[in-house]
């Protein structure tokens, strides 16, 4: 194809835009999320996971129905958007991050709480022997050892949002510059018989989906291979 139009730029643009912006709030909301998760030892703690791994079972038009609601105008959506002087969260960018973020929630905190928990209590007692505090232990002890969980998490996460789709068509619509992203960019082309452009879009995503599966076997036996 003779070069991207305006058009499929202005999807890809949006989609790492909204990709990137899902995994730094996950990696930052998830982290305390999967240590909790790791550490606790209360009896609903494998509830909360259940309710965080949600997404991979649920259809993604059922999860994209019910924030479709709570986004809309009669939702806590409308609400928040009204503090601006908007009507609804529903087909906006700031929607879609909302529902990305809900959506790829597990990818990120499974990965994390599993490196939490390979690392056991060890490190963390000699720490407390040390006289670090439980917040300087989760930083310069936690933090470190569990680094390829974080890896996996943050290329996961990343690599799902840039994948959504039906989740993304329910809660954003197709706009142009605003929720029209690759993968609905893929499905309006085959739509409109415009093979070219979804053949290059799709192509791409295969190589992109190719490497980000390389890498996570990467780190994980990058890993391995440091815990032997």
């Amino acid at each position: 194809m003779d070069g991207l139009s305006g058009e499929i730029w202005q999807s890809v643009a949006l989609t790492v835009e909204l990709a990137s912006a899902t995994t730094v709030i996950l990696l930052i909301i998830g982290t305390p999320l999967a240590w909790w998760l790791a550490r606790s030892k209360a009896i609903w703690t494998e509830a909360v996971a259940t309710i965080v791994a949600l997404p991979l079972v649920l259809p993604p038009t059922v999860l994209g129905f019910y924030l479709l609601v709570l986004l809309g105008p009669n939702g806590p959506g409308g609400w928040i958007a009204s503090l601006w002087g908007g009507r609804t969260l529903a087909f906006t960018f700031e929607g879609l991050i909302v529902g990305s973020v809900l959506y790829s929630m597990p990818f990120v905190v499974q990965p994390i709480r599993n490196a939490f928990v390979a690392m056991g209590e060890r490190p963390l007692e000699v720490a407390a022997t040390l006289r670090a505090s439980p917040a300087r232990a989760f930083w310069t002890v936690a933090v470190p050892l569990a680094r390829p969980g974080f890896l996996t998490a943050g290329v996961l996460g990343f690599a799902h949002t840039i994948g959504e789709f039906g989740l993304v068509l329910m809660i954003g619509g197709n706009i142009p510059g605003r929720t029209r992203v690759l993968s609905i960019a893929i499905f309006d082309y085959v739509e409109e018989a415009r093979w070219r452009e979804a053949s290059w879009l799709a192509g791409s995503m295969v190589i992109f989906a190719f490497a980000v599966i390389l890498t996570v076997a990467l780190i994980d036996k990058r890993n391995a291979r440091a815990r032997a």
